[in-house]
């Protein structure tokens, strides 16, 4: 038993001093090159949240970092520079951000981001685009879907979470729910090789209480006029 209690008081002092290091790592202020663009800076509804958006223009290709000012604090929101500009939409308790990113000519994915002790973290080691696209390719709809070697994606919210989507004449929890809209081209090989729409709008939902998506019934006939058939 005693061999046990040191190894326990072992293990949370080896994870405090990783936790410790963790902490330490935290960068206080945006690297050296990076600056400032203020036509990019966006605001929480009420004005307690700023996000400054900060470019390195000495590299090839330019990156943007993003920092959060909340409370007399100054955070970095993510830690994995952005080949562009984003968006940011927040919901109305400010405790979810969700970045609308751009990825490429157009294509685009979501991150979402959550409040902690520590200020705004990743709500997953994955962007949820790329969650919501696993999501689609696990549903009967992407066996559908014309395959091919290479995909163009993106992922984009849909219109109506400042008003609980009740534009949609549902009657859901406040900040309970992102409505997820998917689309993307498939490069088609043959004699002329095409890029042809494969994914035109398919719909789901994800529940920020636990984690989970799913499809409304009142999106199931949509999704099935979404996807391109083989």
């Amino acid at each position: 038993m005693k061999g046990g209690i040191s190894g326990i008081g072992l293990l949370v002092a080896c994870c405090i001093g990783v936790c410790s290091e963790a902490v330490g790592a935290q960068p206080t202020a945006p690297p050296a090159g990076y600056k400032i663009d203020e036509e990019f800076t966006r605001k929480s509804p009420d004005g307690t949240i700023t996000i400054e958006q900060y470019l390195n223009e000495d590299t090839d290709d330019w990156k943007w970092l993003f920092w959060v000012r909340r409370q007399g604090t100054f955070t970095l929101l993510d830690p994995e520079p952005a080949g562009y500009p984003a968006g940011f939409v927040f919901t109305s308790d400010l405790k979810w951000i969700i970045r609308v990113q751009k990825t490429g000519s157009g294509t685009s994915t979501l991150h979402l981001y959550g409040l902690k002790p520590q200020g705004y973290v990743r709500a997953s080691r994955k962007p949820l685009g790329d969650l919501a696209w696993d999501y689609m390719k696990s549903r009967p709809d992407w066996r559908k879907v014309v395959k091919a070697p290479e995909y163009h994606d993106s992922a984009y919210l849909l219109e109506g979470l400042e008003e609980n989507y009740r534009g949609l004449g549902v009657d859901w929890p406040p900040n309970r729910y992102l409505l997820i809209a998917l689309s993307g081209d498939a490069d088609v090989r043959g004699r002329k090789p095409t890029q042809t729409g494969v994914v035109n709008g398919w719909r789901c939902r994800y529940d920020l209480q636990t984690g989970e998506f799913d499809v409304p019934a009142p999106f199931s006939a949509h999704n099935a006029k979404a996807v391109v058939p083989q």
